[in-house]
């Protein structure tokens, strides 16, 4: 019976080795015969360490630590009798492309912001306040395209309630589903907003049946989720939704610290010419000012300007609030948790000592089970698909990156090269040169004489807006490296009537087609009785009576050359059953 043995989800090699009784050369040594160079302090994740007791045939079962130890940085704990005060709801908005999400939250802020998006779609996480009834509201939109998937549940991650915007003409979708699964994962407090009921189609009584379906128990439906009727466009409803986002607030009774250190999420960043890194920070607690040192992951900033994400400057801002500020040393990450620090050489420590301790956890061969069963499967020959990416914002990178990761088989994947933040530069197309990749730029811009360097060297870049699009150049080039398969097609059978010669390349017989048709060209299998005699044979020439022709149909007799690679043991009755190859293109996407 198999021994169960607990492990991290990331585990060093040596501790790996002292978990499974060997001693850490015998592993290494295993890696290395798969293609592996590693080190006793490197560290690999859980399914890797799964593969290699497979491959090593342990007698062991591995278990992952339970997540309930290892919540992804847990909010830090704070003095029980610390000062709390009243704070604004975070709202996140989700649902499906072309449902209404930001000419929602446009009617809400009076604004007209939907033109200005690709396609009309959701590129970035946004999030700013809007004021109603005296009160504020935090609003967060989410991208509505499933490769954003990684921004919407980032977003749900980061909110007290979620409104799921619906269209009455058009009904629950992948997408709607998608974003109801996040927020329940997320255990927050969900209000559907059925949008578009002034269209000639809108249906909201199949609305609410396809949703109570997908697992939201809506009031009136035996369930007490609130669902509220709205026009986005004719800014109906609007105020309803709004007075069940504060009421749903004032019972889930949301309090904030305001007398502990600030700490709170990057929902955004990117680069900004003549500012540098500028990050969109939601404040989780305490109060964040003005000269702050704050850390977040393997930067740290001393904040010189603090301004609302309406670009209004501030001197502080109190828990759930979102804010702008700059003075970061590099870009912080999409979702990475910052806090307060007492001075600049304590951040600087901070982050340098964050930055080592990744450093080692990536390990040098930056080990990871997809990584270690290509290299296992290496005969298999995967085909590899080079890229370059660069986008606007971190947390766009973030979510192509990962949304082309996905794509990945175990026929076809995607190497990234390279990929950053800005307009694609001279060094961008020189590794993609080098690499033979394709420049991928989401939002970014390219230079002239970086166009001109492109054309050069025959480097392609291409640039998206819309990054579904972008994803589905990508997954036409995946197709592209698809080896093409080979498909038998039956075309007939032929009863042996007669055998005219034998020689070591060629046969010479003939007679009745019983089955199908018989075509020039084509290839037979030989069968006598149950049993395949022989191999393949390839069907060379055609007659009818003394004619040539290009095939006999059922019912007629012909005489007909084979070609075969030996000499055929070919007898009267026998049956050949005759085929055609075609070659056809794949399609994995």
């Amino acid at each position: 019976m198999a021994s169960n043995i607990t492990v991290e989800d990331n585990i060093t090699v040596g501790d790996l080795a002292e978990k499974l009784s060997l001693p850490v050369t015998k592993l290494i040594t295993e890696l290395m015969k798969l293609g592996v160079m590693v080190t006793v302090n490197e560290r690999i994740d859980f399914d890797t360490a799964q593969i290699i007791v497979g491959e090593l045939g342990l007698d062991i079962s591995l278990e992952k630590q339970s997540s309930e130890e290892k919540v992804v940085e847990a909010k830090p704990e704070h003095d029980k009798n610390a000062k709390t005060a009243p704070r604004p709801p975070v709202v996140a908005v989700m649902g499906h492309v072309d449902h209404g999400k930001t000419t929602l939250l446009d009617s809400i802020r009076g604004i007209e912001s939907v033109k200005g998006e690709a396609g009309g779609i959701t590129q970035h996480l946004a999030a700013y306040q809007e004021e109603h009834a005296g009160r504020l509201i935090t609003f967060i939109d989410t991208p509505g395209h499933e490769a954003f998937a990684a921004l919407r549940e980032h977003g749900a991650q980061l909110v007290d309630l979620v409104i799921i915007v619906v269209a009455a003409d058009d009904g629950v979708k992948p997408q709607t589903l998608e974003a109801i699964r996040f927020a329940k994962k997320s255990g927050v407090k969900i209000i559907v907003a059925i949008n578009k009921i002034d269209k000639a189609d809108a249906d909201i009584n199949r609305v609410k049946q396809q949703l109570t379906e997908a697992g939201l128990a809506l009031e009136g439906w035996g369930g007490e989720i609130v669902a509220v009727e709205v026009s986005a466009k004719n800014k109906v409803g609007i105020d309803k939704l709004l007075d069940m986002v504060l009421l749903l607030a004032d019972l889930e009774q949301l309090e904030g610290y305001v007398d502990v250190p600030a700490t709170g999420l990057v929902i955004e960043s990117h680069m900004e010419t003549g500012r540098g890194p500028v990050a969109e920070l939601l404040v989780e607690g305490g109060i964040l000012k003005q000269g702050n040192f704050i850390v977040a992951g393997e930067t740290y900033a001393r904040i010189k300007s603090l301004e609302t994400t309406d670009g209004k400057s501030v001197k502080e801002a109190s828990p759930s609030t979102p804010v702008r500020v700059t003075g970061f040393k590099a870009l912080p990450s999409f979702g990475e948790r910052f806090s307060l620090s007492g001075n600049e050489k304590a951040a600087r420590t901070k982050a340098v000592s964050e930055s080592s301790s990744r450093q080692t956890g990536r390990g040098q061969s930056d080990i990871n089970s997809s990584e270690l069963l290509r290299l296992i499967n290496r005969s298999n020959q995967i085909s590899e698909f080079n890229i370059v990416v660069k986008a606007d914002v971190q947390g766009s990178l973030v979510s192509v990156i990962d949304s082309l990761k996905s794509l990945n088989t175990d026929e076809v994947a995607i190497k990234t090269v390279s990929s950053g933040i800005g307009t694609i530069n001279e060094n961008d197309i020189h590794l993609a040169h080098g690499s033979g990749a394709v420049v991928y730029g989401f939002n970014v811009t390219v230079p002239r004489n970086i166009e001109q360097l492109a054309r050069r060297y025959d480097t392609p870049v291409r640039l998206y807006k819309v990054i579904y699009e972008l994803i589905d150049d990508v997954k036409e080039e995946l197709n592209s490296l698809l080896q093409p398969i080979i498909v038998e097609k039956e075309l007939g059978r032929l009863k042996v009537k007669g055998i005219f010669k034998i020689t070591k390349a060629m046969t010479i017989c003939g007679g009745e087609v019983t089955k199908g048709v018989i075509k020039i060209s084509s290839f037979g299998r030989i069968t006598r009785g149950k049993e395949q005699i022989n191999g393949e044979v390839e069907i060379t020439n055609l007659k009818r009576g003394p004619q040539d022709v290009t095939e006999v149909k059922e019912g007629e007799m012909c005489g007909l050359s084979l070609n075969s690679d030996s000499k055929l043991d070919l007898q009267l009755e026998d049956q050949i059953d005759v085929f055609t190859r075609e070659t056809q293109t794949r399609t994995l996407y």
